[in-house]
């Protein structure tokens, strides 16, 4: 699998995020590619890295391939 180097900025980033670290802003766009891809997953607390990108990041396979993201929800549009 191959991402871009923003990406793997984002990915390492939620990683941070997941260990409790401080992180820098990480791009919208990045983070629905990393969902697409199932890397990570946009929960009510925002973005959060999977199982699968955390192997990726560690260079482990983890004995499967990362599941897609089964749906995005885009944001309602802002009532005027």
């Amino acid at each position: 699998m191959s991402i871009s180097d923003t990406e793997l900025q984002a990915l390492r980033n939620l990683s941070k995020k997941q260990n409790g670290e401080d992180v820098d802003f990480i791009n919208i766009a990045d983070a629905r590619a990393l969902t697409e891809l199932g890397l990570a997953l946009r929960t009510q607390q925002g973005w959060v890295i999977t199982e699968a990108g955390s192997h990726l990041l560690t260079g482990d396979a983890g004995g499967a391939a990362p599941e897609a993201a089964t749906s995005v929800t885009p944001f309602p549009p802002k009532a005027t």
